[in-house]
C-alpha cells in the first residue's frame, strides 16, 4: 500500500443496519478523502469464537484476519452496550487475535472513536477497548479521544457532518489519526 495513502481497516462495533457508528465511520472516510483508503470489515458472520476451532480456522475468520493483516491500521468505531465493548466487536477481536501467535492487529497503529446519544457517550467502552489493544499489540492513538454525543441529522445522507464545531472537530480527529499511522508506515 503507498506510504501517502495507508489502508485502514475499519471495524464498526454495530451491526444495526441504519447503525449511527457506520455513519460515523463513513463521514470519517469523507473527511480523509483521498489521503487514506478505508476497508471495512466485516464481522457480522463470524462465529463466536471457539478454541476447538484453532487448527482448522472457519474460512470466513480467516478471511478477517487476511483483512486486517493485509492493511497498514485499524480504526475501531463502535457504541457502547452496558458501559462496555459490544459483544460482537470483543468477538472479532478474539477471532482476529488467536490462534495464539497468529495475531492480525500486532504492530499496527490504531484509533478508536464512538457515537451515541447518551451522555457520556462511549467513553467506557473505549477505555475497556483500550486496555484489550494494549495486549493485541495495536499501538492506540491516545489523543484526541472523541465521545461524540449524537443527534438526529448530525449526519447528513452524504456523510457530512452538519453541525460545523463537530466538523471541525471530527477533521482534526481523522489529521491527527492520519499523522498518528504515518508514523508506523514511514
Amino acid at each position: 500500500m503507498s506510504k501517502a495513502h495507508p489502508n485502514i481497516a475499519v471495524i464498526v462495533g454495530s451491526l444495526r443496519k441504519d447503525s449511527i457508528n457506520k455513519k460515523l465511520a463513513h463521514a470519517l472516510e469523507r473527511l480523509a478523502g483521498h489521503r487514506a483508503k478505508f476497508h471495512y470489515i466485516r464481522i457480522d458472520d463470524l462465529p463466536l469464537y471457539n478454541q476447538d476451532f484453532d487448527q482448522a480456522y472457519p474460512a470466513v475468520a480467516t478471511r478477517m484476519k487476511d483483512e486486517i493483516k493485509a492493511a497498514d491500521a485499524i480504526l475501531f468505531v463502535s457504541p457502547e452496550y452496558n458501559r462496555s465493548m459490544p459483544g460482537v466487536l470483543k468477538n472479532a477481536i478474539d477471532v482476529a487475535s488467536r490462534p495464539w501467535g497468529t495475531n492480525s492487529f500486532a504492530g499496527k497503529p490504531g484509533a478508536v472513536i464512538g457515537t451515541s446519544s447518551g451522555a457520556i457517550s462511549t467513553a467506557l467502552m473505549q477505555q475497556h477497548l483500550r486496555n484489550a489493544c494494549v495486549f493485541l499489540d495495536i499501538f492506540m492513538m491516545a489523543q484526541p479521544e472523541s465521545f461524540l454525543r449524537y443527534h438526529e441529522g448530525l449526519i447528513a445522507d452524504d456523510y457530512s457532518i452538519t453541525d460545523e464545531g463537530v466538523a471541525k472537530f471530527l477533521g482534526s480527529f481523522v489529521d491527527k489519526y492520519l499523522d498518528w499511522v504515518k508514523r508506523f508506515i514511514a
